[in-house]
């Protein structure tokens, strides 16, 4: 990170306490975090996500992406993720700013602005990049407008605008415009994961996914997976162990309560996949949970 950037990050951090920060700005948000000592699950969307300091790891299904301070990642999908947060080697917080993506206005800057020549070739749907000056020149103009929210409804859309600019015109120009565009096989398997995600508590086959985002089985499959490195299904699960996740964690449910929530029929299935993906039973983190909460 330049050192421009440093002066108005202190500034920010001086009034505010580790925890996510929705700042004042539409879609933007500050995150601040002492540091995490295990992997938490998290729902990535599409977004843009800079490291201010610190560092972070996201894995999914079988890939680990790890990035620091003076680098983002690009999220072109929702995608079911687990993720850590590090302090940086100064004991500093994790400090991150995310512009949640705005396929409209995206589009908007794209057809302003000259012909790209990439190829309609499919991106991975997760990628990271280093900052460069004009991008960090952004973002420090943009922790300066959270401490001043008279400016914001001038000076937000602008400020926006010139961010996904420099996105656009830099080395995930490519995969933005894959977000914004119908051509291309992105479109149509994010069209796929918004009907997972409204019936991911039921079975389904994979056909039911195809039709209702235009695609052959062979094909949803095959571009699924290049994408979000994950089956239909496999999504579907990381989905409903989410949200079984938060309703325990939560005090809404019981083991098997959470479990036949989500859609699973066997309590016992769904405890093995539970331990499979987050490393703990159901029952252990219900009982971290309770004694959390009692306070010691």
């Amino acid at each position: 990170m330049d050192t421009h950037l440093l002066s108005p990050l202190e500034t920010v951090l001086h009034s505010i306490q580790p925890g996510t920060l929705k700042s004042n700005i539409p879609r933007i948000d500050l995150h601040v975090d002492q540091g995490q000592e295990s992997e938490n699950a998290c729902q990535y969307r599409a977004m843009a996500c800079f490291i201010l300091q610190g560092s972070k790891r996201v894995s999914f299904g079988d890939k680990v992406l790890r990035y620091e301070a003076g680098h983002y990642l690009v999220s072109a999908l929702d995608l079911p993720l687990m993720g850590q947060v590090y302090s940086d080697a100064q004991q500093r917080p994790y400090v991150a700013l995310t512009l949640v993506l705005d396929p409209v206005l995206l589009n908007e800057l794209i057809l302003s602005m000259p012909v790209s020549s990439d190829g309609e070739s499919s991106e991975f749907g997760l990628s990271t990049a280093p900052m460069n000056r004009e991008l960090e020149d952004v973002l420090a103009r943009a922790l300066v407008l959270m401490g001043r929210p008279q400016d914001v409804p001038v000076l937000a859309p602008l400020l926006e605008r010139e961010l996904l600019y420099r996105l656009l015109s830099g080395p995930h120009g490519k995969l933005l415009r894959q977000i914004a565009s119908a051509k291309g096989p992105l479109p149509k398997v994010r069209k796929a994961i918004g009907w997972i995600g409204q019936n991911f508590d039921r079975s389904f086959k994979v056909e039911d996914v195809g039709v209702a985002c235009g695609m052959s089985r062979a094909s949803l499959n095959r571009s699924f997976r290049e994408i979000t490195g994950l089956s239909p299904l496999q999504y579907q699960k990381q989905l409903r162990l989410l949200e079984a996740r938060r309703l325990l964690i939560g005090g809404e449910h019981n083991v098997s309560g959470a479990a036949f929530a989500v859609g699973y029929e066997s309590s016992s299935q769904f405890s093995r996949d539970y331990l499979r993906h987050f490393e703990a039973t159901p029952s252990e983190d219900l009982r971290r949970t309770a004694h959390a909460n009692s306070g010691f």
